[in-house]
């Protein structure tokens, strides 16, 4: 169990999604760092101002966003998961819990993502900082651009919550296998053959159906190519009562609120020798031959 899952409270939490309109992924692939962290930073936004209305829970939340850019086909689909919190601090320190549906009603959440990002957009763009290229270029006169604005203000974007986990250790189980999720895993892969590679889809508008996706090794390579993130970025991000700096304050009142057991990191405290150890199972200090005498340090390696 790594660091981050010792931060886990013994209550319930959405998985929200937030997804950007077809209209717009160009313009944030021509500028990803900046745009990525536009995103997150008006999931953020919204998420904390409308948790701290009174209409909605009138409390402080905790929450992680990690962003993905891929949908099952590999073709470029940018949008942020988040895992939040389904209770938060109020004002006077008191721990207050949400009903078992999502807090925030989705139509408001997505009109608020969708104002908070517009937004920042625009400024970006009178402050000259977006690049355009190939087809986007035309969004640099400013009559294209603010049509591009206008269009996306009038479209509903496509926020959504899914399932509530179902306790505090389906959190830890999806922290450790769902956030470090690459565009497509190996199993998926079915066939490499001379130039062509087939893999494996949900197709989620027909029931999650699976059918087979065969493309030019070429094309398999661009898709895989528009999923690496910028050099030093970082994906999973923590907000709230999650942030760094409430982790030794208002996280441990928390958890003293909610009565949450300690998850102890499985690892933590040992040194490379003690956690290859517990990986496979027995002391490796020792002599493979007589599996008793302890082996030597020489230069630095057992």
């Amino acid at each position: 169990m790594d660091q981050r899952k010792k931060d886990v409270l013994n209550a319930p939490y959405f998985h929200v999604v937030f997804t950007m309109p077809e209209q717009l992924q160009m313009l944030i692939y021509h500028n990803q760092k900046m745009l990525y962290n536009l995103m997150y930073k008006a999931v953020a936004e919204t998420l904390m101002e409308l948790s701290q209305d009174d209409k909605y829970l009138g409390a402080q939340i905790g929450f992680l966003s990690v962003l993905h850019t891929w949908g099952q086909n590999l073709h470029y689909h940018p949008h942020i998961h988040t895992v939040v919190l389904a209770g938060g601090l109020t004002k006077q320190n008191q721990w207050r819990s949400t009903s078992k549906r999502f807090f925030i009603p989705v139509k408001v959440l997505s009109k608020n993502f969708r104002g908070k990002f517009l937004y920042y957009l625009k400024q970006y763009y009178q402050q000259n900082r977006l690049e355009f290229y190939n087809d986007a270029k035309q969004f640099e006169d400013p009559k294209a651009f603010q049509e591009l604005i206008d269009q996306c203000y009038n479209l509903n974007w496509y926020s959504y919550t899914k399932r509530t986990f179902s306790g505090p250790l389906a959190v830890i189980e999806y922290l450790g296998r769902y956030t470090h999720r690459i565009a497509i895993s190996n199993h998926r892969i079915l066939s490499v053959e001379n130039d062509t590679v087939t893999i494996l889809v949900k197709d989620y508008k027909n029931n999650n159906e699976k059918k087979t996706v065969k493309m030019k090794g070429v094309e398999f390579i661009r898709r895989l190519l528009m999923h690496i993130l910028p050099r030093k970025f970082v994906k999973i991000r923590h907000y709230g009562l999650l942030a760094n700096r409430n982790k030794k304050t208002k996280l441990q009142l928390c958890r003293r609120l909610t009565q949450s057991p300690v998850y102890q990191p499985k690892y933590e405290g040992l040194n490379t020798i003690e956690i290859l150890s517990v990986l496979v199972n027995k002391d490796v200090t020792l002599c493979p031959g007589c599996r008793k005498s302890p082996l030597k340090m020489i230069s630095g390696e057992p």
